[in-house]
């Protein structure tokens, strides 16, 4: 067989591979050279960036748990201009899609954040809207389907470059968020961004984490990511990029299968930094033993008995 295609369209972005390293697990994308070579990959997602630097929660922000791991870093990061100085200089070197996370406390921080950062190399946007708005007593913009259409809708109408909406699960029906960042623009969504979750120290009988809860991540939501994934699929005619929980090729496959048009690696990129590079090389030795040539030959093929 000729060389398997690999190549995928999310609208009016295309990546070489379906295989992305997802936010906040990668750091802002020239820190893993060590472990494996970046260039391979279908994209670099960076660390969330708000307009001004914050320093994020106190410690413990971190707690394992079964199969996963409870966060509360709270956002850190370095802020726009700083990125711009220090971390894209670099990134723009590399033979990958570029995708700037933005993460903001009001709607107008996203807007301008986007704006800066639309003048630069950079591929993509995704925008975090699991962030709490300030100004409404800190409920999460990903929430509230209103706020999310006009986050969408500004965000896009501040960028000709692909915004990609990136969804909460602690919602009652996801596509109905998914259906609104479609209707407001949106070339894609990303699904799904962490569970509500909390642990508790049973000797101190105090919460592991310094805001009692946090981000649910790793194998232990795959299977609620994998159905929020498919609801979105079933419901609305939009790219979606599913992420929870993928450790493996077949982990990955499952996402693809049930339509997915690419995947993140989140979790694991702590636990094996070369597991993106080794899913993409079991993707493409799946499709040569199923006999085929082309990944898109393989998504959205779930069999459903009727």
């Amino acid at each position: 067989m000729s060389e398997v295609n690999l190549k995928v369209n999310l609208g009016k972005l295309v990546l070489k591979n379906p295989v992305l390293v997802a936010s906040g697990t990668f750091g802002y994308g020239i820190e893993s050279h060590d472990f494996l070579d970046v260039n391979q990959l279908g994209g670099i997602i960076t660390k969330s960036l708000s307009l001004k630097p914050r320093i994020g929660n106190p410690p413990q922000r971190i707690a394992e748990t079964p199969s996963g791991m409870l966060n509360t870093i709270g956002l850190a990061n370095i802020g726009v201009e700083r990125f711009i100085m220090e971390k894209l200089p670099e990134l723009v070197k590399l033979n990958t899609t570029i995708i700037v996370n933005i993460a903001a406390s009001t709607v107008d921080e996203y807007v301008e954040c986007v704006k800066i950062l639309d003048r630069e190399k950079v591929d993509a946007f995704e925008i975090n809207v699991s962030c709490p708005n300030v100004k409404e007593g800190g409920l999460e913009f990903g929430r509230d389907l209103n706020k999310v259409g006009e986050i969408t809708s500004k965000v896009v109408a501040s960028t000709n470059k692909p915004v990609i909406i990136k969804l909460t699960p602690n919602v009652t029906a996801i596509s109905e968020f998914a259906r609104v960042a479609k209707e407001e623009g949106a070339t894609a969504v990303s699904a799904i961004n962490t569970f509500i979750g909390m642990a508790v120290n049973v000797y101190t009988r105090k919460p592991k984490l310094s805001r009692i809860t946090g981000g649910l991540s790793g194998p232990a939501i795959r299977p609620l990511a994998l159905a929020k994934v498919f609801e979105i699929i079933q419901k609305v005619d939009i790219p979606v990029i599913g992420i929870g929980g993928i450790t493996n090729f077949e982990d990955a496959l499952e996402f693809l299968i049930v339509g997915a048009k690419a995947i993140q690696i989140g979790t694991h990129n702590f636990v094996d930094p070369s597991s993106p590079i080794k899913i993409i090389e079991g993707i493409k030795k799946h499709l040569i033993k199923f006999d085929l040539n082309d990944i898109n030959q393989l998504i959205g093929t779930l069999q459903v008995d009727q």
